[in-house]
């Protein structure tokens, strides 16, 4: 099995293209990488989550991310909100949905229900502007949609029609949250 969920942090700055940091690949494009998914980025608080509460090790790049944010709540970053980091400009598209590979990384091949129950996702982004980006980098949010929908509200829409109906209102919405709202249209 091929994977790039093994990340490691940099001490130098790295250069965001396209769809990948340079020398980050997507091993399985079928669920992982592309356009809406081209940086995954977790909050170093939720690891303290994991840490202090799960008494897990929690080494940097444990959940495959390839940025790792400090003071910024994911879960309630709005689905199109634009954030500059370092030179590039990326937006949030979705919460990430966690995958088997998730459970051979921690060693528990139930860890991806504990991730989705414990609601503390990450957030995918999309590249709006190319750029480099490296430790230390503040993130700056430049716009903010007005539906107010967040990504957790995103994670309540899969249990909930009403929700899911609201994402009517994402434009450039990924296909599976599409799906998901317009699922919500036939109830």
């Amino acid at each position: 099995m091929s994977t790039g969920i093994w990340k490691f942090p940099t001490a130098t700055r790295v250069a965001l293209r396209g769809m990948n940091f340079e020398g980050d690949d997507q091993a399985d494009r079928t669920l992982h990488g592309g356009t809406d998914k081209a940086v995954y980025a977790y909050a170093s608080e939720d690891y303290d989550f994991w840490h202090e509460v799960e008494r897990m090790e929690t080494p940097p790049g444990l959940f495959g991310e390839n940025l790792t944010l400090e003071g910024v709540d994911l879960s309630r970053a709005l689905v199109g909100e634009q954030w500059v980091v370092g030179s590039a400009t990326l937006e949030v598209t979705q919460p990430r949905l966690p995958c088997y590979k998730l459970g051979i990384r921690v060693g528990d091949p139930h860890f991806p229900r504990r991730f989705m129950a414990a609601s503390r996702m990450g957030a995918y982004l999309r590249v709006i502007r190319e750029g480099a980006v490296g430790a230390g980098d503040a993130v700056v949010v430049t716009a903010r949609p007005n539906h107010g929908i967040a990504l957790n509200d995103m994670m309540d829409a899969l249990g909930d029609p009403v929700k899911a109906a609201a994402l009517r209102d994402v434009s450039r919405l990924p296909k599976f949250w599409r799906n998901v709202a317009e699922d919500a249209r036939a109830l």
